[in-house]
């Protein structure tokens, strides 16, 4: 069967197809159908089924083809396998729902803000809502689009949010729920043809990650380093990378006042610098507080007339009044924001810059025995995107619902599918090429663990970025941490000097120590476990805590 093809002949043929329309015809459309409401201020709510409040890593699937199967590292965890003759199962039932449709839509745009690289993308599915998403996320089409390496090899993701697979149809074919069924819902990658299908996720991420991984898998074999990052510019065009998983603040801290955002999310380093891959940002919106996070509340909250405004809030608390309450997280912790980075101030338009002068690494340390701030050498900054240590945050996952101390390697394993090696030797080429200075900055917990201690205050952490950013710190002096491995500065403008040691902010000295010996303990055995077989420098291997 060849699905690209039926599909398109589907879309020519089918009567209610509306394809590439303007945003606020989309805005329209799922006013009236029904997919959204609007709220007070003009921008779009929307709510999601219990099981696509998060993504469903499980439900994730690559499909397992020869052609790419020295490419992907099948040890990962989030690298599940899809057999070739299930797919197809996937692809003759998604052709069927669609053609059942009273009406679908067709968004045509690419992902990556240079058009060397840009990667077409025809998003297809029935919701007025997953196409708005499409349109906010990915970029228009660029005039120049025939220079890209992928110009004539676009890819075509078919989403159906609201339809389930037949369970007895799937049933040892797909993943087995506790309940002894076959699971009903798919998100699935298929390297070689260049086709996903998400079916039974209505989680508007679940778009965005799909596309994500699948540049993550091409950029590589280009030379091009893709990472889970935000970007910023400053005044005199030097870039800043912020790496970290949902929820360690990439959005919050490069939505500076003083700098211009290239990006929130994805990025990718080539020979010319860095670009964007998306159009928009999709904030977490739990907590949202206008005086901490103006910019993005802003972007979500101005007041408009909803053909105008569009964001799309997911699965946050509104009152009958259209009021949203994002402190409320009865619904969920996991709600969201979608708007056009140009709702934000001083962005970059190009959504381009040159090699990063800096790069932050985020983590969430729910241990609380990371400090605030540390400066790595080349060796430790490689170590430390290899691990990617951090905690998942609430909602961020299915079934997340407190943090939990976790391994992502380089801040985004689920969307990293090849081997990583891969990864790690081009980051340490550009790093040495471009005299990247790396930082690794802990927005977790300070004074204790998690329901001990209490989560670093942002402004503390902005703080330490402008330190960093306006290399104030590199003037500082070190204190090594024998533990962890990193250098630990023994002052920084705007912050005390006591919490830059966590030992300090401890009320009991051998219970720090104690649980500083145990997560050394989890990254020594995790390291062990990953990496032991991998062909890694030695200097790199001696910064891992716990050896």
């Amino acid at each position: 069967m060849n699905f690209i093809k039926e599909l398109d002949e589907l879309i020519a043929k089918k009567e209610n197809v509306l394809v590439n329309p303007k945003r606020r015809e989309l805005i329209k459309a799922a006013v009236k159908n029904r997919e959204v409401l609007v709220s007070a201020n003009g921008a779009l709510a929307t709510w999601t089924r219990i099981e696509s409040t998060g993504r469903s890593p499980k439900d994730t699937l690559t499909v397992r083809r020869s052609e790419i199967e020295a490419e992907i590292d099948w040890d990962s965890p989030n690298n599940l396998p899809l057999a070739p003759d299930t797919f197809a199962m996937i692809l003759e039932d998604a052709l069927t729902l669609a053609r059942r449709k009273d009406q679908l839509y067709v968004v045509d745009r690419v992902v990556g803000a240079d058009s060397r690289y840009a990667l077409p993308v025809r998003t297809v599915g029935d919701h007025a809502k997953i196409a708005l998403f499409a349109v906010t996320m990915f970029r228009p089409v660029p005039k120049d689009i025939g220079r890209s390496i992928y110009h004539d090899q676009p890819f075509t993701m078919l989403v159906l949010p609201a339809d389930k697979l037949d369970k007895l149809r799937y049933f040892g074919k797909l993943r087995k729920l506790p309940d002894g069924t076959a699971s009903d819902m798919v998100v699935a990658m298929d390297f070689v043809n260049r086709i996903g299908i998400i079916i039974g996720s209505a989680y508007m991420g679940s778009v965005k990650k799909l596309m994500f991984t699948v540049m993550n898998y091409l950029l590589p074999k280009a030379g091009i380093l893709p990472l889970h990052a935000s970007a910023n510019e400053g005044r005199s065009g030097d870039i800043a990378l912020f790496l970290g998983l949902s929820g360690t603040g990439k959005t919050t801290l490069s939505a500076a006042p003083d700098r211009a955002l290239l990006g929130d999310d994805e990025h990718g380093w080539d020979k010319h610098g860095i670009a964007n891959f998306e159009f928009g940002c999709y904030a977490k919106l739990i907590n949202l507080n206008p005086a901490k996070e103006p910019q993005i509340y802003d972007a979500i909250m101005h007041r408009a007339p909803y053909l105008k405004h569009g964001a799309i809030v997911e699965n946050a608390m509104v009152y009958p009044d259209g009021i949203f309450d994002f402190n409320d997280s009865r619904l969920i912790e996991n709600s969201r924001g979608s708007y056009p980075l140009s709702f934000l101030p001083g962005i970059k338009k190009s959504s381009r810059g040159k090699h990063p002068k800096t790069i932050i690494f985020l983590t969430a340390d729910a241990n609380g025995v990371l400090p605030p701030v540390a400066k790595l050498d080349q060796d430790q900054a490689m170590f430390w995107f290899l691990m990617g240590y951090t905690s998942k945050l609430a909602g961020t996952e299915t079934g997340i619902v407190e943090p939990v101390s976790t391994f992502s390697r380089f801040f985004g394993q689920p969307f990293m599918p090849r081997n990583p090696n891969d990864y790690a030797a081009l980051l340490g080429q550009k790093i040495k090429k471009h005299r990247t200075s790396v930082y690794l900055v802990n927005t977790g917990w300070s004074g204790g663990p998690y329901g001990e201690g209490k989560r670093m205050d942002i402004n503390v952490t902005r703080a330490i970025i402008k330190a960093v950013l306006n290399g104030e710190l590199d003037k500082a002096g070190t204190v090594e941490d024998k533990t962890f491995h990193i250098n630990i500065p023994v002052s920084c403008p705007g912050v005390p000097d006591a919490i830059l040691q966590p030992r300090n902010t401890w009320k009991d000295p051998e219970a720090f120590a104690a649980r500083a010996q145990k997560l050394a303990g989890e990254f020594s055995a995790h390291f062990d476990k990953v990496y032991g077989g991998k062909d890694l420098p030695e200097a790199v291997r001696r910064q891992c805590p716990g050896k």
